[in-house]
C-alpha cells in the first residue's frame, strides 16, 4: 500500500510523541496500521508525506544516487536576485557539505495554497517571494539551510511533488491511498 498524506504545519513525522515536545504526532490521522513514512518533513514543514507498509521503498525514493526528484515550494524572506538563484541551483555549502544541484524557479505569482495556522510572520518593510526547488537528496533541514546560505531564510517551506506525483487538492491533514497510475507517477 502507498499513501499521500498532506502533512501539516506543527506536526512531527513520526507516530509517538517526544518528550516535553508542543508538537503534535501522525498518531491522530488514523493513518493504517503498520505504514510507516517514507522520510520525513520537520514539524515546521508541510505538505506531501509518503506513507507504505512495503519494505525497501524507502531507500528507493531516498536515495541521492537513484535521483529520485522531489519538488519544494519555500516561501523566502527578500528577493533574490537571478545570481543568487544561479548560486542555489549550483549548490551551496551547507555545514561543511555541498549540496547538489537542484532546479530553481521563482513562483511569480505566488501559489495558491492553504492558509498555514498559525501564519507566518509578516514585515511590512521586506517582502517575501516564492521559489520552486527540484532535489535529489533530502539532507536534515536542507532547503532552508540552503536559502539562509544564499542571504534569503525560508518562512514557509511545503512538499509538493515526489517524482510526478503532485500533492494537488488534497487538504492538510488528509491521506487517501493511491492507485496504480498515482504509483508509478511516485517512482517515475
Amino acid at each position: 500500500m502507498l499513501i499521500a498524506f498532506n502533512k501539516p504545519y506543527g506536526v512531527l513525522s513520526q507516530f509517538s510523541p517526544e518528550p516535553g515536545s508542543q508538537w503534535r504526532t501522525l498518531a491522530e490521522f488514523k493513518l493504517p496500521s503498520k505504514v510507516y513514512a517514507l522520510g520525513r518533513l520537520d514539524a515546521d514543514s508541510e505538505g506531501l508525506l509518503l506513507f507504505s507498509d512495503e519494505a525497501g521503498l524507502n531507500s528507493r525514493l531516498l536515495d541521492p544516487d537513484a535521483g529520485h526528484r522531489r519538488e519544494y515550494w519555500a516561501q523566502v524572506e527578500g528577493v533574490p536576485s537571478d545570481a543568487a538563484l544561479k548560486e542555489l541551483a549550483r549548490g551551496v555549502v551547507i555545514a561543511g557539505y555541498l549540496t547538489r544541484q537542484c532546479g530553481v524557479r521563482r513562483l511569480d505569482p505566488a501559489p495558491e495554497i492553504s492558509p498555514r495556522m498559525p501564519p507566518i510572520r509578516v514585515r511590512k518593510t521586506v517582502p517575501d517571494t516564492w521559489l520552486a526547488l527540484e532535489l535529489v537528496e533530502g539532507k536534515n533541514r536542507q532547503v532552508r539551510k540552503m536559502t539562509a546560505a544564499i542571504g534569503h531564510p525560508t518562512l514557509r517551506l511545503v512538499r509538493v511533488r515526489t517524482g510526478n506525483f503532485s500533492l494537488g487538492s488534497l487538504a492538510p491533514g488528509k491521506w487517501r491511498e493511491l492507485n496504480a497510475t498515482e504509483r508509478a507517477a511516485v517512482f517515475a
